[in-house]
């Protein structure tokens, strides 16, 4: 990887193992107390970092059905008291996502916690999903960075995300990948398949890597144990989730014999 993510990174292949939140408080499905919640949080980190993950990404995975724009406070007030117990039980780089698409709330959180990056959805243009329309941030997330001096929290964004579509006729990954990089200033950029554990098509990842230049490009969904190896060649960087859990359910429990499989593909 020619600009890592995160310089402290030493891994060619940096793995992202994902922390899928039960549902938080204020969602419609929440039944555990925070206390709960957060031990169930850190377990699951607990078995991320044992499998040999390099980070962390923190995510309101059950909290359906999602806001289309900002979360309420009771969100962003939940999400920083779990990442913050994260932060003090764990030295790993930790990255933020506020489902659907609010990425200044990600960046607040990050930023009060001292976490390394965040995930936007939809940085730029816009796309058609079960919320509605939902836009891109980029103009307001790159300023109010710049503005709280956290610009060592590093963009990640998705091009084409899953659970989406696009409004009017597709465009070409190259452009997508163009214009999150140059036009809306991310980091890196995310390539996934259609939708959560479904298969990342590895034609768009080499094309979207051959767009991307120098900027790190991660596969973000569907990476299995028996899959990675063939991404190898144009991926920077996976983020991984339901293959990590129990029978493969993205709300499930991280077993750590998952995790530890998929890593030693890469060494």
């Amino acid at each position: 990887m020619s600009r890592p993510i995160l310089p402290a990174w030493s891994a060619l292949r940096p793995v992202v193992g994902m922390l899928h939140l039960p549902p938080l408080p204020g969602a419609p499905r929440c039944a555990a107390t925070m206390p709960a919640i957060i031990d169930r949080v850190l377990r699951d980190a607990d078995a991320l970092l044992t499998g040999g993950v390099h980070g962390l990404m923190l995510e309101n995975f059950c909290d359906t059905p999602f806001y289309p724009g900002p979360v309420p406070p009771i969100v962003i007030a939940s999400m920083t008291t779990i990442a913050a117990a994260v932060r003090r039980r764990f030295d790993a780089p930790l990255g933020i996502n506020v489902l659907r698409n609010d990425g200044r709330a990600a960046l607040a959180i990050a930023h009060a916690v001292g976490a390394a990056m965040i995930r936007v959805n939809v940085l730029c243009g816009a796309r058609l999903t079960d919320q509605g329309i939902v836009a891109g941030q980029a103009h307001e997330i790159l300023r109010e960075r710049a503005a709280l001096g956290a610009t060592s929290v590093r963009i990640l964004a998705d091009v084409a995300v899953k659970h989406s579509t696009a409004l009017g006729a597709p465009r070409a990954i190259e452009l997508d990948v163009e214009d999150t990089l140059e036009r809306g200033g991310a980091d890196a950029v995310i390539v996934t398949g259609s939708g959560t554990g479904r298969p990342t098509d590895i034609e768009q990842v080499r094309r979207a890597k051959a767009a991307a230049g120098e900027a790190p490009v991660l596969v973000g969904s569907g990476i299995t144990a028996s899959t990675v190896e063939h991404f190898l060649s144009w991926a920077d960087g996976f983020i991984v989730g339901t293959a990590f859990k129990t029978g493969g359910v993205p709300a499930n429990p991280v077993e750590v014999e998952r995790v530890r499989a998929l890593m030693a593909r890469l060494k």
